[in-house]
């Protein structure tokens, strides 16, 4: 199957989530483990900020910076690496929990099983360059009009405001997931961050979107329902 008909094309038939008897996996590491799995099967996926192909060794993915017209800012180490980025930032969810007001995100890892589970749900999770990963650090999504940092990858940061704006290809996908963490852990997301999420929500989702939809939901046992609503009605 072509890179772009995954990325861009638009799934032309119903996708309907079955019940499956599966669990959550019980770490960020374990989500971690499966999502490689899962990706190293549909090879041809790229990152999800800049299309970038990945190359699968093992439990490792390598970017193909060159192909994507990928240039790196500062570190290039970590850009040639892959990395598991939160879509909404584990900082996000994580800071509402006593938990992490009483030693941060190492402290929820060991005493709180919500937070666990919250960090590693695949629906929040996406193959990204490391430097772009890092870069994004929590960073609430914005639609500012700013310059590209990577080359042709038209991801934008800007760190005095402390705001990400994605490429517009990823707002459907974005939009979905936080409107899905919102409801099913009863996250508090400003109200502005919300009316954007619902707007870029309306865009339709690729193939792939409701293709890994329904992997994810064999795996951890829930779907995202935004996702399966909206492939749905295509």
């Amino acid at each position: 199957m072509r890179l772009t008909k995954i990325i861009l094309g638009t799934a032309m038939i119903a996708v309907s989530i079955p019940t499956f008897a599966a669990s959550h996996p019980q770490s960020f590491q374990a989500s971690k483990r499966e999502l490689v799995k899962l990706y190293k099967q549909h090879s041809d996926v790229p990152t999800f900020y800049c299309h970038a192909p990945i190359k699968w060794e093992g439990k490792k993915g390598m970017p193909h910076l060159y192909e994507a017209g990928y240039k790196v800012r500062k570190q290039e180490k970590r850009a040639n690496r892959i990395e598991w980025e939160h879509v909404v930032p584990a900082y996000w969810f994580g800071h509402q929990l006593k938990c992490w007001q009483d030693g941060g995100r190492k402290n929820c890892k060991k005493t709180s099983a919500n937070f666990r589970e919250m960090e590693g749900d695949m629906h929040n999770l996406v193959p990204a360059i490391g430097e772009v990963n890092g870069d994004r650090s929590n960073y609430r999504y914005s639609d500012w009009r700013g310059p590209g940092m990577y080359g042709r990858c038209s991801m934008s940061i800007d760190f005095k405001k402390k705001q990400a704006r994605p490429p517009e290809y990823t707002h459907g996908f974005i939009g979905r997931d936080y409107l899905y963490m919102r409801d099913k852990y009863g996250l508090k997301i400003s109200k502005a961050q919300i009316r954007l999420m619902q707007a870029w929500a309306k865009q339709r989702p690729s193939e792939w979107e409701c293709k890994r939809n329904q992997l994810i939901a064999q795996i951890q046992g829930n779907d995202n329902p935004y996702v399966t609503k909206a492939c749905k009605i295509l």
